[in-house]
């Protein structure tokens, strides 16, 4: 159940913004077909459900083992053609601290915030479905293990009831993607 359901369901009422965001939704999944974007937009498309243990969580931590270096990983996560390239959707990133970004045609959005050459990349982040001005932070350390590298991610302040779509969203959009990559 999404915000708007939620509140209809609490109140009973509608309104005019929740009307109005029903309809840019409903409209919106006649003109982005699966087809426009391709297997990964077929994929975001598709509701995850929230179990009860994480309802509640606002963030999570994953490690993913990839076999690049850190430097190439660095790369690809602030290159625009590399990441449109691996994720197979737009991206347009100003690679510099305090630059904008927009990745997976424009469906996440935000900015960093530090960069570590080849060790860290934090950004704030936000899906452009949230609220406007709620923003998580994601951050990304780049580990060496020999001519590969482990990537911690931790993704914090996100809202109540995303854990389990986010948590499979970076599987599905970052990991299984970067790994055929990079391969």
């Amino acid at each position: 159940m999404n915000h708007i359901t939620e509140s209809i369901a609490q109140t009973g009422t509608t309104t005019r913004r929740q009307v109005i965001a029903g309809i840019v939704v409903a409209f919106g999944g006649l003109v982005a077909r699966p087809e426009v974007w391709g297997a990964a937009g077929q994929q975001a498309m598709k509701e995850m459900p929230v179990t009860a243990a994480n309802k509640t969580r606002t963030s999570l931590h994953q490690e993913i083992d990839l076999k690049a270096s850190p430097r190439r990983i660095y790369e690809v996560l602030l290159d625009s053609k590399q990441f449109a390239a691996f994720s197979g959707m737009p991206a347009k990133i100003d690679p510099k601290a305090g630059g904008a970004f927009t990745t997976f045609g424009g469906q996440i959005e935000g900015r960093t915030v530090e960069l570590v050459a080849n060790q860290r990349v934090v950004q704030a982040w936000r899906p452009t479905d949230w609220d406007p001005g709620v923003y998580s932070i994601v951050r990304f350390e780049l580990k060496p293990e020999g001519a590969s590298a482990t990537v911690v991610l931790d993704h914090t302040g996100f809202p109540e009831g995303d854990f389990d779509h986010l948590a499979w969203g970076w599987n599905a959009h970052y990991w299984e993607p970067l790994k055929k990559f990079l391969a």
